[in-house]
């Protein structure tokens, strides 16, 4: 999950941290985080299988704000 410049949360998922990252803050890692440049990584998991990570991504998708910002401050959060 990225903290947009806006202060939004974008979620999405990836087999590379860092290049994802970097993407994002070029402008080529999504069309939502195209304009809300920079961005800052402050949530990440890791799963072995892609299907777990995209059934998770969809999962924390579904989750109101409040509860996102209660994810990232989880001892959860592989970031801390």
């Amino acid at each position: 999950m990225v903290l947009c410049k806006d202060n939004t949360l974008y979620t999405g998922w990836t087999n590379d941290l860092e290049k994802r990252l970097a993407a994002h803050n070029a402008g080529t890692g999504a069309k939502y985080t195209k304009t809300r440049r920079p961005v800052r990584m402050v949530y990440a998991e890791e799963h072995e299988e892609k299907r777990d990570a995209m059934r998770r991504e969809a999962q924390i998708k579904r989750l109101s704000r409040g509860e996102k910002v209660a994810l990232i401050a989880s001892t959860q959060n592989i970031l801390k």
